[in-house]
């Protein structure tokens, strides 16, 4: 998710707009940047942590040096620290092949243990810098040759511009993770997205998956993973460069709702592979988790919570381990029951969250084992922990989580199914969720074209100012995240409850002006959800309900319904997410609200 720019030209461009190009893409979020250029058969590297200001005072005078080909990234560290080795490009032994890369290689320390012993020098801890050099094992002359043989030993997700001393072209390729090109008469473009590209022209190509463009001065080829030339047609972009950074999104959360399925993929690249879980990054853990493991207790706030929620009813119906759960602003002040045969696992999108970084300092006195899910590499609650699973979803931008949730709940499947497969053995049923989790991204492509939907039935229910989300199981932690969502960008009183809590209090609310949004799928609890629902409509109130495609019988109980595709009872989770999030936005937006920076709250929460 993070910024790749390449320039090839006719004429000559100067190393500054490279790096103009690279700033245009800040808003997605870095730790380090980086460029290479090429002139007169030698390839240059410049790179440096921190902002791109560091990078510009790196390069000072060299700034106004001309240039016909040069690639630049800014990075978010997944695979080592933040350093200047780690930053990208990345080159081969030679000096004379370099490249930029996003996404995530799985298969890397397989090949770097395997060009080691071909005698390839490493100089970084990252997964990218093995793609430079199997490039160079490859190389006899003819980049693209080269980069077509490497690709071909690659797992996982990426985009990849590489560069040649000796060549004046910019080979690339997409697999799962965003990249656009484009040319005029005088440069052909490389980009993460089309923002740095609007300065030449506003006529774009969106590789596809498995598509590799060579960019030579003013022209691009087209070719697929087997070499064999395609034709791609154009598309012209009308965007303003401030539009052009959100994608043409109106706001950065929608923007975020819909890159769920690249991020969805991002996150589980590498962790489920063929229905089972690999985490890597508790192997030193798997002796403790086998032999000493008793409890698990899950530390988190606010939409983290609510995935630490559903991950405790996923472990309760699969596995035997005892499982807790609380907000961390209270265990950290409870005098929590965790000791040497507890795993904490802390839940923290940016890593810093204050309460949760005090609950695991108080878990490991105890004498606990920590594991952290965040997103940012190198953050201190990872840091403090004694194993960090980062999400690779790339940084995100609006206030509210969306496909950091989602990433969340997949995540901790995978580990929550990894610990049962230590301590119990995987079942047919376990194989078949992680399976379904694998297909998830083509799953949320198709519930994402309901977005229209979503947004008229928002219209309906602008003007409430209460909400009553309920679900039952799995439906729960549903109809939490759905209220929070509404409450924290809309400013709609919105309240989340199990539905068999309803007659013990909470339908005193219900009336005409305080509808209900009932998470419904055809599960375990369907019949019991039902009568939760005709309460609800003997007390006035209106009711939308998310339910499973062909579920007709919904007509009968609702005002309003949304279909989401059948899955697997713990997935329902993931698969209804983007509908709460969908329905928040738009009516956020219709009550002319910003939903990219609610009042009075943060992303991240470093104070008590």
């Amino acid at each position: 998710m993070c910024g790749i720019v390449g320039l090839v030209g006719k004429k000559e461009a100067k190393v500054k707009d490279i790096i103009n190009g690279l700033q245009k893409l800040e808003y997605r979020g870095y730790d380090s940047a980086g460029i290479a250029f090429s002139n007169n058969g030698k390839v240059e590297l410049v790179k440096k942590t921190g902002k791109i200001e560091n990078l510009r005072k790196e390069l000072n005078s060299q700034l106004e040096k001309e240039i016909n080909i040069g690639i630049a990234h800014t990075r978010w560290a997944t695979h080592g620290g933040v350093t200047d080795e780690n930053a990208h490009p990345h080159t081969d032994c030679t000096g004379k092949i370099s490249l930029v890369h996003n996404g995530i290689i799985e298969n890397f320390q397989e090949l770097r243990e395997e060009l080691k012993e071909k005698g390839h020098k490493f100089k970084s801890e990252t997964d990218t810098e093995v793609i430079a050099h199997l490039v160079e094992e490859y190389y006899e002359g003819d980049l693209f040759e080269a980069v077509l043989k490497a690709i071909k030993r690659l797992d996982g997700a990426y985009a990849i511009g590489v560069i040649h001393a000796e060549e004046k072209k910019i080979v690339s390729v997409r697999k799962g993770s965003p990249l656009v090109v484009a040319h005029n008469e005088n440069y052909s473009l490389l980009a993460s997205d089309v923002t740095p590209i609007l300065k030449y022209t506003k006529d774009v190509y969106f590789m596809n998956d498995n598509e590799m463009a060579v960019l030579e001065p003013g022209k691009i080829e087209f070719y697929n993973v087997n070499g064999e030339k395609i034709e791609k047609e154009p598309v012209h972009i009308d965007w303003d460069e401030a539009a052009a950074e959100k994608g043409g999104y109106e706001h950065f959360m929608l923007k975020e709702i819909f890159e769920q399925p690249e991020a969805l993929k991002s996150a589980i690249a590498g962790r489920i592979k063929n229905g089972k879980p690999i985490i890597s990054e508790i192997k030193e853990l798997e002796e403790f988790i086998k032999k000493d493991l008793k409890k698990i207790f899950i530390v988190a706030c606010g939409t983290s919570y609510h995935a630490g929620l559903a991950f405790k009813y996923f472990m309760n119906r699969y596995s035997k381990i005892d499982v807790d759960i609380e907000v961390a602003s209270e265990f950290r002040y409870m005098n929590p029951h965790v000791n040497e045969n507890t795993l904490v696992i802390a839940i923290s999108q940016s890593g810093e969250t204050i309460d949760t970084l005090e609950g695991i300092r108080i878990a490991k006195e105890k004498g606990s084992k920590v594991v952290t899910i965040s997103n940012v590499f190198g953050s201190t609650i990872p840091r403090e922990s004694h194993g960090a699973i980062y999400m690779n979803t790339g940084p995100e931008i609006g206030v509210a989580a969306t496909k950091t949730y989602t990433a969340q709940i997949a995540i901790l499947y995978a580990l929550g199914a990894k610990i049962i497969e230590i301590t119990e053995g995987l079942t047919e049923e376990i194989e078949k969720i992680l399976s379904d989790i694998e297909k998830m991204p083509e799953i949320y492509e198709e519930v994402l074209k309901n977005a229209e939907k979503v947004k008229e039935l928002s219209r309906e229910y602008v003007n409430y100012q209460h909400m009553m989300y309920i679900g039952r199981g799995f439906g729960y932690p549903t109809a939490l995240e759905g209220a929070l969502k509404l409450k924290e960008i809309s400013y709609i009183h919105a309240a989340g409850y199990q539905a068999g809590e309803l007659k013990h209090g909470p339908i005193a609310l219900l009336d005409e002006q305080f509808p209900v949004f009932a998470i419904i799928p055809k599960d375990s609890l369907y019949e019991k959800m039902k009568s939760n629902l005709m309460e609800s409509r003997a007390r006035n109130a209106n009711i939308i309900a998310i339910t499973t495609e062909g579920n007709d019988e919904i007509k009968e109980l609702t005002n309003e319904y949304l279909f989401v595709p059948e899955a697997e009872e713990a997935l329902y989770p993931l698969v209804i997410a983007p509908i709460i999030q969908l329905f928040s936005y738009y009516v956020a937006v219709l009550r002319k609200l910003d939903p990219d920076k609610p009042r009075n709250l943060a992303k991240s929460v470093t104070v008590e």
